[in-house]
């Protein structure tokens, strides 16, 4: 039996009652089934009683397995709440799948970071993570998850809301944990996992030919910011004005073949430059004959970046997807393309109006090749086959 997703979104002040509304709509997409697993973001009031919230979803739709997390703004059924209060309901029925959740903890131990209560992810058709941003190694695990379980599509979004208290809001069961990060393991179920990076290529691709750390020493056998240069000054009028918003590097993690598209890039920041030395510093570890080009900001290629994107996972499908999971940076939405919906917009028309439901994440999870990362300034998507 194929999987069933419904979805449900309520603006109401008050948390208990905006929970039901959202979960009762989410339940009427399951066509009389039971849900399997719910998954709630929650924003505005919902943080100052995330228990009243937790209440309400059990009551409405008594999931026997919930996560969740506190969020900036929520999103799904093709609008975007990105302030306020609101609540974000995606719940399913898994038919002949399966969903084993989570809820892991860091703690420091003889000098070194132990996580406990990681589910084993190798072998699963997909896995949605929810960490909270202060407590938890989010890159140290998914730089661990791509040895332990290679190939396994991880998305989801660092928790961007905080409790009236100011601690974590992570949703687990019944429960509200205040560190840690929770997550769901999907087995059995398609998961197609979608990353769009909101950003541009803009000049020649380079081959780094010295490097050490997340230090670049050379492109193409010229000191790096010299080669740096000679390439902003050979780009035209637009592309250094994009440039100028703030420049960014692309790298390709895997170089399994000549031809790079737009999602080969492991899009990064810059984090500084030496002049001296000529040399450029990124947030990203980097090695000789790893390829690179320069990238930038950019609504318009974000824009089609996300339209062609879920295009291709659509028709990969075959059809109307049964669902999916949205994580947007809080710096997408009208900051960026100036105006509303944009995101939750394309999801519902690119994907023939399928159940869609996320949140406004202070950091975006998805896989680039054959790992998944941290990113920023991206919408990532968990599609699910019908």
């Amino acid at each position: 039996m194929a999987p069933l997703i419904g979805t449900g979104l309520s603006t109401h002040p008050d948390p208990r009652v905006g929970a039901i509304e959202a979960a009762h709509a989410a339940g009427r997409g399951l066509a009389g089934e039971r849900a399997d697993i719910a998954i709630v973001f929650a924003a505005g009031a919902h943080l100052a009683a995330p228990e009243a919230t937790l209440e309400g979803v059990h009551e409405a739709l008594v999931p026997p397995q919930l996560i969740g997390c506190g969020a900036g703004g929520v999103l799904g059924c093709g609008s975007e709440y990105e302030a306020g209060t609101g609540v974000a309901v995606w719940a399913a029925s898994l038919g002949d799948g399966a969903a084993r959740p989570f809820h892991a903890t860091a703690a420091e131990l003889e000098g070194m970071i132990a996580v406990t209560g990681m589910e084993d992810l190798a072998g699963a058709s997909g896995a949605i993570l929810l960490p909270d941003p202060m407590s938890f190694p989010t890159d140290a695990l998914l730089s661990d998850m791509a040895t332990r379980a290679p190939g396994v599509p991880i998305v989801g979004g660092l928790a961007s809301g905080r409790t009236a208290e100011g601690g974590g809001a992570l949703f687990f069961g019944d429960r509200v944990h205040d560190g840690g990060a929770v997550g769901v393991r999907f087995d059995g179920i398609d998961v197609l996992p979608c990353v769009s990076q909101g950003a541009t290529p803009v000049g020649p691709e380079m081959t780094i030919t010295a490097a050490e750390g997340n230090v670049i020493g050379e492109l193409a056998g010229q000191p790096a910011l010299d080669r740096i240069r000679e390439v902003i000054e050979g780009l035209d009028v637009r592309e250094q004005t994009l440039i100028a918003g703030g420049l960014l590097v692309g790298i390709v993690v895997e170089n399994g073949h000549a031809d790079y598209e737009q999602g080969d890039f492991l899009v990064r920041g810059v984090l500084g430059a030496d002049p001296a030395a000529s040399t450029l510093s990124v947030a990203a570890m980097v090695s000789p004959g790893q390829v690179l080009r320069l990238h930038a900001r950019d609504a318009a290629a974000a824009d089609r970046d996300l339209h062609d994107q879920l295009r291709l996972r659509a028709e990969a499908l075959g059809g109307r997807p049964a669902g999916a999971l949205a994580f947007s940076c809080h710096s997408r939405g009208r900051e960026m393309f100036g105006i509303a919906d944009h995101d939750a917009g394309m999801l519902a028309r690119e994907l023939g109006g399928a159940p869609t439901a996320g949140f406004f994440a202070a950091g975006e999870i998805g896989p680039v090749g054959p790992a998944s990362f941290m990113h920023s300034f991206t919408a990532t998507v968990a599609v699910f086959g019908g």
